[in-house]
């Protein structure tokens, strides 16, 4: 049985002037799934998620989120009562008290759950009394959290949501996110904290210029990349090395350090046919394929 994506773009594109934002963005989120969405500062992430929500409008292609077109106006609205928003800059009524901002989102929302509400609000040590306006900026990130996920969503998209956290904030928001994500919320989220993102996605979209660099599940990642470290007695040509599946090359003098997303064994065996004197395969970690895949664009 195949699973509608809670999330598609078909060649999505977003310009600013001579500036290309985003550029044809093709990838897919399935249901019930934690996914990533990595990337620099600057990748193209916050704008993506501004068209998904209806925020702005694309240039070209088409997105839908939950079935609906985002750039249909009716469908946009239609969408976001069905998905909890969290943005970077976590704007909220300053003038309110945490108790009155809770007290006023609660009623849009029918299935809004009190007891995640109070369990939030004491795990995040949230003061009910005090005024956003003097909140810090951890403190408001944490009562944006609790307001999206009361909420019990369908969708939850979270851009930079660490963001002003410490340590043992991001360790709860990380909880939260695995405990809502078991009820059965997707979850997407954007971040460039790759140790965060370990922790708890199951699949991994690296946007990178505005474009699609990686689009994988974390299971793969870790089963299929590999570095593949050559000598050779005199430089072959990076052609020779360019298979399917290779995904960066970085060379030096006699030496190569290749990055394969598949089919290494095809890459020794040419590596061996090309007098390779030295060849160390080795497992490598999402941060070293997040910067050789962003160095090597």
């Amino acid at each position: 049985m195949t699973s509608i994506p809670v999330i598609e773009t078909k060649d999505l594109s977003k310009s600013y002037g001579h500036v290309e934002a985003v550029r044809s963005l093709n990838f897919s989120v399935k249901p019930h799934q934690i996914t990533a969405f990595l990337g620099l500062n600057g990748a193209g992430k916050s704008t993506t998620i501004r068209m998904l929500l209806g925020m702005i409008r694309p240039n070209s292609g088409h997105g839908f989120v939950l079935g609906h077109r985002i750039d249909d106006a009716h469908e946009s609205v239609s969408l976001r009562r069905k998905v909890a928003y969290v943005s970077e800059n976590k704007q909220l009524y300053d003038y309110m008290t945490v108790e009155q901002i809770i007290r006023f989102t609660r009623p849009f929302y029918p299935d809004w759950s009190r007891a995640r509400e109070q369990v939030l609000l004491g795990a995040y040590e949230l003061p009910p009394n005090r005024r956003i306006r003097s909140l810090s900026k951890g403190m408001r990130t944490k009562l944006a959290l609790l307001l999206a996920l009361a909420r019990k969503p369908e969708l939850l998209i979270l851009d930079e949501p660490s963001e002003g956290l410490d340590p043992i904030g991001i360790e709860l928001m990380l909880t939260s996110l695995v405990e809502q994500n078991s009820e059965g919320t997707t979850v997407f989220f954007s971040s460039h904290q790759i140790p965060e993102v370990e922790r708890v996605a199951d699949h991994i979209c690296l946007l990178h210029r505005g474009s699609l660099v990686l689009d994988a599940s974390l299971d793969d990642i870790r089963q299929s990349y590999r570095q593949i470290d050559l000598v050779f007695p005199s430089p072959p040509d990076e052609s020779d090395i360019r298979l399917a599946g290779v995904e960066s090359i970085r060379a030096s003098g006699r030496q190569m350090s290749v990055l394969v997303s598949r089919n290494a064994e095809m890459l020794i065996e040419r590596a061996h046919a090309l007098h390779a004197s030295s060849v160390e395969v080795s497992p490598i970690g999402l941060r070293e394929i997040f910067l050789q895949t962003v160095k090597g664009c």
